[in-house]
């Protein structure tokens, strides 16, 4: 637990001058003010973050978290556990969406097993750091001991500490564990207090009937586990999942650090749900990738009071949309960087 509380404490409010003063810089550069909407928002929250007028993202890492859970015992998924380590192999031979879409924006992908019930060996290229093998059916009992989720979220941290020491610029939070849109939603349900109905979607595609049998378990989790709302350790403990723990991790860690970090979809949101309300400031750190298609999303961004960059209509997670949005915000700091000035170009401001 020190370890997390020592992080937390080293989670400043970003700087507000630094803000005003790229904005200001954006502000003579050759365009109409505001022109460029969003990609100057995203600018000048980069540099307030890192705390440089001239940040550096030629290092972009992503991190895919793996875990398993125990709640697909219930018929929640449409896809077996199996499929977990199948993808996890997937990454690592490069053939998944997030590692296509990685090459694209330029970003490392390391893969983290993280709590998959699977042994990979010395498999090259992926991170062991396994608390356990895949969470416990949380419609039965607590999803993992309070000790579990706190390996979990300090996988993350350590993980966010050496993205600093190495120069990351931008992390990126993936994930891959089959069922977890179950515990994603039982998150935001157990913190919000909304009812289960209204927060949860067909995840990977299952039908009506399957869809009421997830609500029922989710409802039957949280009626025996009963989380507490006002602590965000006993709702992950009770009704959450390894690798949420670990992205929980990162986003403290990177907040730490004062290195932005780009959520993907539902269940990275869940995670970055956890470590925000664990600490307020931790908002400030977070760009929002995606508006996913799952109904809870929606609320949890809402509550981390975060807009999201794209809405592609995108629900395959692995950190894909984290991928895509790390373009623009790219993009933005770009423009900060290289664009001219009215003065530079000899241009005519008004």
């Amino acid at each position: 637990m020190y370890i997390i509380e020592e992080t937390i404490e080293r989670i400043k409010p970003i700087n507000e001058e630094l803000l005003q003063q790229a904005q200001g810089r954006l502000d003579k550069k050759t365009k109409p003010l505001g022109s460029l909407g969003r990609l100057e928002e995203f600018a000048k929250r980069v540099v307030a973050i890192s705390g440089s007028q001239e940040p550096d993202l030629a290092r972009k890492t992503i991190f895919v978290f793996a875990g398993d859970h125990g709640v697909t015992e219930e018929g929640v998924s449409l896809f077996p556990r199996e499929v977990t380590p199948q993808m996890v192999m997937n990454f690592l031979s490069g053939g998944a969406g997030i590692n296509v879409l990685a090459r694209h924006a330029g970003a490392e992908v390391r893969v983290v097993d993280v709590g998959v019930d699977y042994d990979f060996a010395d498999t090259a290229g992926l991170i062991h750091k396994k608390v356990s093998r895949g969470t416990k059916n949380f419609a039965k009992g607590p999803a993992m001991s309070r000790n579990e989720a706190i390996a979990g979220i300090t996988v993350g941290i350590e993980l966010a500490d050496q993205c600093l020491a190495e120069g990351v610029g931008l992390v990126g939070t993936g994930e891959m564990g089959i069922g977890n849109t179950t515990p994603s939603s039982a998150i935001i349900a157990a913190i919000s207090g909304i009812s289960v109905a209204e927060l949860t979607h067909r995840g990977t595609g299952i039908g009506d009937e399957a869809l009421s049998n997830k609500i029922r378990v989710i409802e039957q989790g949280l009626a025996i586990n009963k989380p507490d709302p006002t602590d965000p350790l006993d709702v992950l403990t009770k009704v959450g999942g390894l690798e949420i723990a670990a992205i929980a991790g990162l986003v403290l860690g990177c907040a730490a650090n004062s290195i932005p970090v780009v959520i993907d979809g539902f269940i990275s949101t869940a995670g970055a749900l956890i470590a925000s309300e664990l600490h307020p400031n931790v908002r400030d750190y977070i760009f929002a990738a995606h508006q996913s298609v799952e109904i809870g999303h929606g609320y949890m961004l809402e509550r981390i009071g975060a807009d999201p960059i794209l809405d592609l209509k995108l629900r395959l997670g692995e950190g894909t949309g984290a991928a895509l949005a790390m373009t623009l915000i790219e993009a933005g700091v770009k423009i900060l960087k290289e664009m001219a000035t009215f003065e530079q170009a000899g241009v005519a401001q008004s």
